[in-house]
């Protein structure tokens, strides 16, 4: 029969469960400013001057082809009859040769010119940014922390009890 009565009585406890809230205002106790380190990469471009070495037209094909086209015509107005196409194909090869010799010379004697040349570097550097205020206060032997942007006289907190 007691455990009946003890077992009833926790049930009745439980349908009649209830809770209520208020508000209190709470004396913050000191405030002090935080700070995050962070680093600043700003980039910086180096620029110069630098020579460089040029050589003339290329690999010869330039001078090879109009060698060989001027030898050709050549030699097509050089022979005559059955010769004429032998002469012609002669006075091509020929020029050919020859135009991409002189092409080829104008490279061994290599020029100059200037180029800008630039290259990216980062300066680091780092600094402490302000983050916030952080708030404390004591209430009921607990310790209390908001943050804030700035400095709080008082901390507002919600206190439920359930029964």
């Amino acid at each position: 029969m007691k455990r009946v009565a003890f077992l009833l009585g926790i049930a009745v406890s439980m349908l009649s469960a209830e809770s209520f809230s208020w508000h209190e205002s709470v004396k913050v106790i000191k405030s002090e400013p935080t700070y995050r380190t962070v680093t600043i990469r700003t980039p910086v471009e180096e620029c110069w001057d630098e020579e460089v070495p040029v050589s003339g037209s290329g690999d010869g094909t330039l001078g090879a082809i109009i060698g060989g086209a001027a030898g050709g015509i050549l030699g097509h107005q050089v022979g005559s009859g059955s010769g004429k196409t032998a002469a012609t194909v002669g006075g091509a090869i020929i020029g050919t040769l020859v135009g991409k010799n002189l092409s080829e010379q104008g490279e061994a004697r290599p020029g100059y010119r200037i180029e800008r040349r630039c290259k990216t570097r980062y300066k680091e550097r780092t600094e402490n940014r302000f983050v916030g205020y952080k708030n404390y206060a004591r209430y009921k032997g607990y310790e209390i922390v908001k943050f804030s942007d700035e400095p709080l006289k008082r901390i507002d907190v919600t206190v439920t009890v359930s029964y």
